[in-house]
């Protein structure tokens, strides 16, 4: 790879599109590519500047840890690794399967996200 393409800054890469991700904290998602393909589960926390997400169960780590005051027990702690936001769809709530979305803005002002696949409205995640 180069040390210098174009749209690159001081070698960091172009956060032009950073801050924007697809999804929110409590969709339900599917990975759709990578070592997880397949499995599913509920977005836990969005990170937009690094445009990677949090998926419950899925890129599970482990982590080493030594007792301390706080955990006196110590031992294997076990955590979800954030992966690549394009890697996961959103799950449509009505068929189940994985669909894009389109919004369309409602007469009073408020957006809704439509399922591409079959037309019905994707409601915001309860929290």
């Amino acid at each position: 790879m180069p040390r210098f393409m174009p749209g690159m800054k001081g070698g960091k890469r172009n956060q032009k599109l950073a801050g924007k991700v697809h999804v929110r904290r409590g969709d339900r998602v599917k990975v759709i590519r990578g070592n997880y393909a397949g499995m599913e589960g509920t977005i836990l926390r969005v990170l937009p500047k690094e445009n990677r997400v949090v998926v419950e169960g899925v890129n599970m780590r482990k982590h080493h840890a030594r007792p301390t005051e706080a955990n006196p027990e110590g031992g294997i702690m076990e955590y979800e690794e954030p992966i690549h936001a394009s890697k996961v769809m959103l799950i449509d709530p009505s068929t189940g399967e994985p669909s894009r979305y389109r919004t369309h803005m409602e007469a009073d002002g408020t957006k809704e996200r439509i399922s591409v696949r079959d037309g019905n409205p994707i409601p915001k995640a309860q929290e």
